[in-house]
């Protein structure tokens, strides 16, 4: 039973995967990721069903594109392979509680987008956040009800306001060194850890932090960056939270907590 929803959420991380290609690539331009239909950036031609078969169609067109073999960017199969493993490591972990893993999926699927846009463009953007909390609040009230489980919905209420009121004192201190993008982010983040608990949610903002450091003091050592440089916060937040979802569990209870 496991292996097959292990499975079955790879297959459908593909699909999903090759939707976020176009909440990345048209959000920060304030396009519909609705319509129109895909298309070339080189010569404008509509995609065909064919030609948009989640990895599959990249590897045949090896590519290219089928009219005019402009060169396609590899991070659109990256995306693709990237959200399917992601929604079957998530799969394993709620293997046991499988009518919360719809929520995590959609967490999972909104963390992947947000961190490549912040990546680029340096924006936690509120088409992303906003959607994937109107999302995942419902889904985690079903998971509730069908769990019987109204303690992990307090959890996540509380886990909200702690980590939206957590980055927000960090914002209000100094608005230039945390976004409220990124507060944005934490309280969102905080809703779908405080599920689980608290000490997930703490555990989460944590490893974003952690790793935001390691990497940022590695990068100015390595001097590809200075320390005026501006780095994305997103990303290490969504790393973190997703850490904490998968590998929380143990770290707390070696940590005894």
């Amino acid at each position: 039973m496991t292996a097959s929803l292990v499975v079955l959420a790879a297959l459908f991380g593909l699909a999903v995967g090759s939707f976020l290609n176009v909440v990345i690539h048209r959000v920060p331009r304030k396009e519909s990721v609705v319509s129109p239909r895909s298309r070339c950036p080189g010569c404008g031609t509509e995609l065909a069903n064919r030609d948009n078969v989640p990895l599959f169609s990249w590897l045949v067109l090896r590519g290219r594109c089928r009219t005019c073999a402009m060169p396609i960017s590899p991070r659109y199969p990256a995306v693709e392979l990237g959200t399917a493993v992601l929604f079957a490591l998530l799969a394993v972990r709620f293997a046991d509680d499988a009518a919360v893993l719809p929520a995590f999926l959609v967490l999972g699927a909104a963390l992947l987008a947000i961190s490549l846009v912040d990546l680029e463009h340096f924006i936690v953007p509120n088409r992303i956040v906003y959607p994937t909390l109107f999302l995942l609040a419902p889904l985690l009230v079903l998971a509730a009800v069908v769990d019987d489980d109204l303690s992990s919905l307090r959890g996540a209420v509380l886990g909200g306001l702690l980590g939206f009121t957590l980055l927000f004192v960090i914002h209000f201190v100094s608005p230039r060194a945390m976004g409220f993008g990124d507060v944005r982010l934490a309280g969102l983040l905080g809703v779908a850890l405080g599920w689980l608990d608290l000490g997930h949610v703490l555990l989460g903002l944590f490893l974003g932090f952690l790793t935001a450091s390691v990497v940022s003091l590695t990068l100015i050592g390595l001097k590809v960056r200075s320390r005026k440089d501006r780095i994305p916060f997103g990303p290490f937040l969504a790393l973190g939270g997703l850490l904490a979802v998968l590998l929380g569990e143990p770290i707390l209870r070696w940590y005894g907590v």
